[in-house]
């Protein structure tokens, strides 16, 4: 706290100084709740003030592309690595210097140099520890289109984790492997939630057996209710439903202020920030050298599955029509 509050008096005393504070405007597909602590602390250690606009990362990464020259955005961050993709397909983002893509290992960032992975999260499948035998869990996700899985299983067909596992689902195995799973899926009698949240939350009131959410979601909630039956169970042997997910930021192309842009993704990358990710939010950290939080199994224990990052950025629209087409859509 006094740090904070030392910091907040120098920021203050630089504007007076300056005659006033630089600024930079975000575009931010992650909630208030997660980045915008993180956004004050920047604007506290450097005096740059930061605007911000929350909302669904697809539609802020479309927002930014229709908006053109013009767009106010100088950052991205999306809680999604297809939206990022879909900006840098788009020729909307700018690189990045090598002192902040050399920060995060080379499998969690473009290529190209057009954006780094923040945080990651991994698909997992939540459970009802009261009223599922975890010898009755299924081997692969594949399996979930099973008979004995009919009305047992929660999903967020809107949510843009569900949506990029779909693309990594088409990328590795095409369209009519991806919409007969959906297919199968939705023939199942599954229910629908409009978000993880929610899905867990029902695993844990024993409305629903099984639900297809990112990690932290089981961790959070029993974090607030230890007594919660749910637990993560992470599908073995490196399965497509233990998908590794990464959120990720970079600077927008017509960005006026380049040097702050890229000075806010590299304050994301730094320990401190790298921790509130792990500490706060349950994610893995992704900058190299810092460290999960103890209650994360280390992710060198999880087969998680992997998938070419540069590739998941043109897919999504057709991955929404599959799942129109499959009937799976709802909340």
């Amino acid at each position: 706290m006094k740090r904070l509050v030392a910091l907040l008096a120098a920021s203050v005393l630089a504007a007076a100084c300056s005659g006033g504070a630089d600024t930079i405007t975000v575009y931010s597909g992650r909630t208030e709740n997660l980045v915008g602590p993180l956004l004050e602390r920047f604007t506290a250690e450097t005096g740059i003030d930061v605007e911000v606009r929350y909302g669904q990362s697809a539609d802020l990464a479309l927002l930014i592309d229709q908006e053109g020259d013009r767009s106010p955005a100088d950052v991205f961050i999306s809680q999604s690595p297809g939206a990022t993709g879909f900006l840098a397909e788009r020729g909307r983002l700018r690189p990045l210097g090598a002192e902040v893509l050399d920060l995060v290992p080379a499998p969690y960032r473009s290529r190209g140099g057009l954006w780094v992975g923040l945080s990651g999260r991994i698909r997992t499948l939540v459970y009802n520890t009261e009223r599922v035998d975890p010898a009755d869990l299924p081997a692969s996700v594949f399996d979930l289109v099973d008979e004995r899985y009919r009305g047992r299983l929660a999903v967020a067909p809107a949510n843009g984790s569900f949506q990029d596992f779909v693309t990594v689902l088409r990328e590795r195995y095409g369209d009519d492997v991806a919409l007969e799973w959906l297919r199968g899926i939705a023939a199942n009698d599954p229910q629908r939630y409009p978000k993880n949240t929610a899905i867990v939350q029902a695993v844990g009131r024993g409305d629903v057996d099984l639900g297809l959410v990112n990690h932290y979601y089981a961790l959070r909630a029993k974090a607030e209710d230890p007594d919660l039956p749910v637990e993560n169970y992470f599908f073995p042997d490196g399965d497509l439903g233990s998908l590794l997910i990464v959120t990720a930021a970079g600077v927008v192309s017509t960005t006026e202020e380049p040097d702050l842009a890229e000075r806010l993704v590299r304050f994301l990358l730094d320990e401190e920030a790298q921790t509130f990710f792990a500490e706060q939010t349950f994610e893995y950290p992704l900058a190299a050298g810092v460290e999960p939080p103890a209650v994360l199994p280390p992710l060198a224990s999880i087969e998680v599955a992997t998938y070419d990052l540069d590739r998941l950025g043109g897919g999504l629209e057709r991955t929404k029509e599959l799942i129109d087409a499959s009937g799976l859509e709802g909340p």
